[in-house]
């Protein structure tokens, strides 16, 4: 949906005011269609009370019970839940001069970088999402930004710099020698004993989650291919460590062994899941445990096959992955496999995370089972589904409108008319 002027949906001058400074936190919303629960269906012509940034009542009928309060009429407009990407790379985005950054930047650059990304994110209807692979300076410190309201962004659920093996995906690899002994970090890990170690020293550092590279990847650039690289012993000890220490595990995994071997460990989710089979479905059901699938980076992938600035290791395996990825996804909702909505966006660029939707939709999914990934779904994932997730009493004020029907068009998840979140409004309708 190209972008609309909607003089019909505009805010009240009180409104404009407060939105101008972004600050309004009570208000009164007149929704017309209203998913306030997505995979319950529209309810119509809902008043959403909202006081402090968190929703108060939720009515039907189009009601104004205090005066002085707001009224954002959406009346013309179908309203759904604060969309949650539970992969995303915040601070970076791949492209031609990505690896120089490595020797350029500073973590303070990468922060600024990042913060410019959650804006984007943001506005395009996006108001959660987790951050699942970066510097642990610059992420930590832009989701600590955004949780004061000194930055504008989603807020954040972060694992900082992923878990890995010496030389493996995660690792930095690919530059000569001398380089390479600068960059060795306390991530980097190799025994169960070492392993638990760096879970500890990434909880130190302030991770809310652990991520951990349980298979080769395509961007790393190294020709080690896809399968298993952590051994067994060392990813029970990775979830034993985290458990422990109150924090789930998600691993990066394309190959079916390495899959499964997190899997068997005690993983909570799997990131990509690209080579998952019957045997694989079985084990994500049994031990309860999330796909978030990303498709649209095996899109983007496939698409810089051919691009010189992509080392060639990195090439290859872009050929082999990316066309595999949707037949992955069809597989795993065939399945019955649960799915939480999530992007690897940083692969593929930063406000364009609802292009997922529709790659979801074609691997079967009907919108409104898309919706809830990305709603219901991902807010369980990231253990928030007390505070976001549905548009209900107690829940934060995150509520997103467009004028066109997403249930008919899930496309128009792409060129979202309205932004708020936590009872701030960050795009306005015109």
């Amino acid at each position: 949906m190209k972008p609309m002027t909607l003089k019909s949906l505009a805010l009240s001058a009180a409104c404009l005011g407060a939105i101008g400074a972004a600050s309004a936190q009570d208000a009164i919303v007149h929704a017309g269609h209203l998913l306030a629960v997505p995979g319950e269906g529209y309810l119509t012509e809902q008043t959403i009370l909202i006081k402090d940034g968190r929703i108060t009542s939720v009515k039907p009928g189009y009601k104004v019970e205090v005066r002085g309060i707001p009224v954002i009429d959406l009346k013309n407009a179908y309203v759904v839940p604060g969309l949650i990407d539970s992969h995303v790379h915040i601070t970076s985005e791949n492209g031609p001069g990505e690896r120089l950054k490595a020797f350029t930047d500073s973590s303070v650059d990468t922060a600024f970088d990042g913060a410019a990304f959650a804006k984007k994110t943001l506005e395009a209807g996006f108001t959660t999402v987790q951050d699942v692979g970066g510097e642990n300076d610059a992420v930590f410190g832009l989701r600590d930004a955004i949780a004061r309201g000194a930055v504008a962004g989603p807020r954040m659920r972060a694992a900082g710099r992923p878990i890995s093996i010496t030389g493996g995906h995660g690792d930095i690899n690919g530059y000569s020698s001398p380089v390479l002994k600068l960059f060795t970090g306390t991530n980097i890990c190799n025994g169960a004993d070492d392993c638990r170690r760096a879970v500890r020293q990434q909880v130190k550092e302030g991770a809310d989650v652990i991520k951990i590279t349980a298979t080769g990847g395509v961007l790393s650039n190294t020709a080690a291919g896809l399968e298993q690289q952590f051994t067994n012993d060392e990813l029970v000890a990775i979830v034993e460590a985290a458990h422990s220490m109150g924090r789930q595990v998600t691993a990066h995994a394309h190959g079916k062994a390495g899959i499964e071997a997190a899997l068997r460990a005690g993983i909570d989710s799997i990131e990509h899941g690209t080579y998952l089979d019957d045997e694989s479905i079985a084990l994500f059901k049994e031990h309860n445990a999330t796909l978030v699938p990303t498709v649209i980076a095996g899109v983007t992938v496939t698409g810089w096959t051919n691009e010189p600035w992509l080392p060639e290791a990195s090439r290859k395996k872009a050929a082999i992955i990316g066309p595999l990825m949707l037949d992955m996804l069809r597989r795993a909702h065939a399945g019955g496999v649960n799915v939480a909505f999530g992007t690897d966006t940083g692969v593929s660029q930063h406000g364009l995370n609802a292009k997922e939707f529709a790659l979801m939709v074609e691997a079967g999914f009907t919108p409104e089972e898309a919706i809830r990934a990305a709603t219901v779904s991902a807010a369980k994932h990231l253990e928030m589904d007390a505070d976001i997730g549905t548009i209900e009493t107690g829940k934060y004020a995150d509520i997103v409108a467009m004028t066109a029907d997403p249930l008919k068009k899930v496309t128009e998840l792409e060129s979202v008319d309205f932004v708020m979140q936590g009872g701030k409004v960050y795009k306005a309708l015109e």
